[in-house]
């Protein structure tokens, strides 16, 4: 029996989600807000027996904070199991504990935690004529926790995702229409609680790791203890007979001691000297407590361990902090091993971000190694280089859209074939694609060195700040992986650039050609058609698809990047490529002129000498704030940020006019003036629209204008 999905409704950052889950292990990934905790502690709300029972009793702060009034609504946490184990328990807790007989057995069930109103505000509700909204606001108005129940069901038919089948067994709020059927059977039968799933599975969570000692000097979630406590009832009475003896012994001739019997006596004296015999303890002893029982003996073992090689063990506190969260997980995963060996019918594993201060290559053995028969793995991560190693049909995405989180299954609706093609792409770097949100991919290593640089040198913020991940996919084949983006599967944005590839030299073949220029003639006109059927097939790849857009260099890159206006910092770095005095002065001229031929040849040819990759590098070194952004690169940015955030904006412009106010000859006076301008945008009282007009007309001629006059 494994868990196939869970669906979470109105519970915590979560509006409405549906997760799915496959056997064996699976991988949630998401940025730091999503919902991983919240979305293990939903599962724990169901099947962890070491919750309270308390627990269940949910808050108003467990309501979706996207609710414009909570009051009234429900909360509803549903597991869906597949392969459901025949064993008899199972079977009746499903099928009679909900309230169904069928013939047979079933193969997959659900069971649910539903937060509601009461029956009698459910009764109220379903009263009330439709349209009434007097109506509705008057008995919401005066409603509390203390007015809903907590219900487990089982055998739910209902998808509760489904805003309108929400609507239909919850109420329409908007309309005031509530159902006069206060049970309605889509949610399930009410499941007794002389039955529990809880009590016939076998269910470990490891939290994330984050003050590991602390947890070792816990008594409660020391899990040495845990450990040694269940392994004490185990213990042979013969075999441990021996050392109770020793223990009864050493505690006697502990109390023997003549120091101990002095003090003992003169404790005892000294309360009698101050009160007196009357009001003096009747006995008085010193003993050793060293208890005789083997769980009780147990707790005063501790863990050392040696982490060099030099022989010396250490407690936990002694250890490095990857050390010492490697013991505590090892730990964990133990007690999992003992729980599971006793429990057979189901068995899961939840493991909260276990890549904490462990080396990578640790984490991606870690999560190769946990593969346990007959037990179904959850993990939460941060971590690429577990994502790496993570079966790309069994990964959760959670990402934060406004006020909610949504969970994306990448993999939904793909074939094998397209499936297998990103199982091979995603490695430790590229896998980034996953946690990001949004992307922008690129063809090359030019554009994965430059264009970050010249981002963060011109806007004043870095693509990590935009929230953009950059992904160089070293090749055209884009489709391999733009195909994540899309409405069933990861609904992220994505920008794809690449390299239209237009000759800029005349492809016309002559006679007279000398054998390079034909040569020449010939590739640029090849990469000519290659651009125009690489823009056709991407084209139709991104039909309609809303997540999905292309941006295309006229030519290449640096050809690009030259015609933009940038021909001076080329021209900076000719002499690190070349070294012939004659060489130099022509590539200078050539990239100074205005002729494409001359300085798209130049700049591609200086870098094909040095290797694209460190041509950039050289290039990257003289990038500044001065610097041009060709126009594909900066509406490829934008469609991937989508909306440029109010104090993004203001950094943007903050940058820009740090670097005027530097500028010899400026207007002091002009300066300042925008400077009130921009304070007042970022105190709310301009708009954004207001402060670009504002940056115009005080100084026309910086490039910010241009590139934010598409935002």
């Amino acid at each position: 029996m494994h868990i196939s999905k869970l669906q979470l409704v109105n519970y915590r950052n979560f509006q409405r989600a549906n997760i799915v889950f496959r056997k064996g292990i699976n991988t949630i990934i998401g940025e730091n807000g999503s919902g991983k905790t919240n979305l293990f502690r939903a599962i724990r709300l169901l099947l962890d027996e070491s919750m309270l029972r308390s627990a269940l009793r949910l808050e108003e702060r467990d309501f979706h904070r996207g609710l414009a009034n909570w009051r009234g609504h429900w909360i509803i946490v549903s597991l869906e199991f597949d392969e459901v184990s025949d064993d008899e328990t199972i079977q009746t807790l499903f099928l009679h504990g909900s309230g169904n007989i069928e013939d047979g057995a079933i193969g997959r069930a659900t069971y649910n935690l539903i937060f509601r109103p009461k029956a009698v505000i459910r009764s109220r509700l379903s009263q009330l004529d439709e349209g009434d909204k007097a109506g509705l606001d008057a008995i919401l108005l005066t409603l509390t926790t203390d007015d809903y129940e907590t219900v487990l069901t089982g055998k739910s038919t209902a998808d509760f995702t489904d805003p309108a089948v929400y609507a239909a067994l919850v109420g329409d709020f908007e309309n005031v229409r509530f159902s006069a059927d206060l049970d309605p059977p889509e949610i399930g039968g009410k499941i007794p609680g002389i039955f529990s799933i809880t009590r016939e599975v076998s269910f470990t969570f490891v939290q994330a790791l984050r003050d590991v000692v602390a947890e070792f000097h816990n008594n409660r979630t020391n899990p040495l203890l845990t450990l040694l406590k269940s392994k004490s009832g185990e213990i042979n009475p013969a075999e441990f007979a021996p050392i109770t003896t020793q223990v009864k012994d050493l505690n006697t001739a502990i109390e023997g001691l003549s120091d101990v019997k002095e003090v003992r006596s003169d404790i005892r004296k000294t309360i009698n000297d101050t009160v007196g015999d009357t009001y003096s303890p009747t006995s008085l002893s010193i003993r050793s407590d060293l208890s005789d029982e083997a769980d009780r003996l147990f707790q005063s073992l501790k863990l050392f361990v040696g982490e060099s090689e030099e022989g010396y063990e250490g407690g936990i506190q002694e250890l490095s902090l990857g050390g010492a969260n490697l013991i505590y997980l090892t730990l964990k995963l133990l007690e999992f091993k003992y729980q599971r060996v006793k429990q057979s019918i189901a068995n899961f594993l939840l493991i909260e971000e276990p890549e904490a201060h462990i080396h990578t290559h640790i984490q991606k053995t870690l999560f190769d190694k946990l593969n346990y028969p007959n037990t179904q793995v959850i993990y939460s991560t941060h971590s690429p280089h577990i994502s790496e190693v993570s079966n790309v049909e069994n990964i959760n995405i959670l990402g934060r859209v406004a006020a909610r989180c949504e969970a994306f299954q990448p993999a939904t609706g793909l074939t094998p074939l397209e499936v297998g093609n990103i199982q091979r792409y995603l490695d430790a770097v590229r896998s980034n694609l996953l946690f990001a949100k949004s992307v922008i991919l690129v063809e090359g290593d030019a554009e994965e060195i430059l264009i970050p640089i010249i981002i963060k040198k011109v806007l004043g913020v870095s693509l990590d700040e935009l929230g953009v991940s950059l992904i160089n996919i070293r090749s055209t084949g884009f489709e391999n992986v733009a195909v994540l983006f899309h409405d069933q599967r990861i609904r992220k944005r994505c920008s794809i650039v690449t390299d239209l590839d237009a000759a800029f030299i005349d492809t016309d073949p002559n006679p007279d050609d000398a054998p390079a220029l034909a040569t020449a003639k010939k590739r640029a006109l090849g990469s000519q058609k290659g651009g125009i059927a690489r823009k056709a097939a991407l084209g139709e790849f991104a039909k309609d698809n809303p997540w999905v857009k292309l941006f295309f260099a006229s030519h290449t890159f640096e050809v690009d990047f030259v015609a933009a206006g940038n021909g001076a910092k080329v021209v900076s770095v000719v002499n690190e490529v070349y070294k012939d005095p004659a060489t130099i002065t022509l590539a200078k001229a050539e990239l100074e002129s205005n002729d494409i031929a001359a300085f798209g040849s130049r700049v591609l040819t200086m870098a094909g000498n040095a290797g694209k990759g460190w041509f950039a590098i050289r290039v990257g070194r003289v990038i500044d704030h001065r610097t041009i952004i060709p126009d594909y690169l900066v509406k490829a940015l934008f469609f991937a940020q989508g909306s440029l955030s109010q104090p993004v904006a203001f950094n943007i412009l903050s940058h820009r006019i740090d670097h005027i106010a530097k500028s010899d000859g400026v207007d002091a006076a002009a300066v300042a003036s925008f400077r009130d301008n921009l304070q007042a945008f970022r105190d709310r009282g301009l708009d954004f629209p207001g402060v670009r007009a504002a940056m115009l007309q005080a100084f026309p001629a910086d490039e910010i204008n241009n590139i934010l006059a598409g935002v």
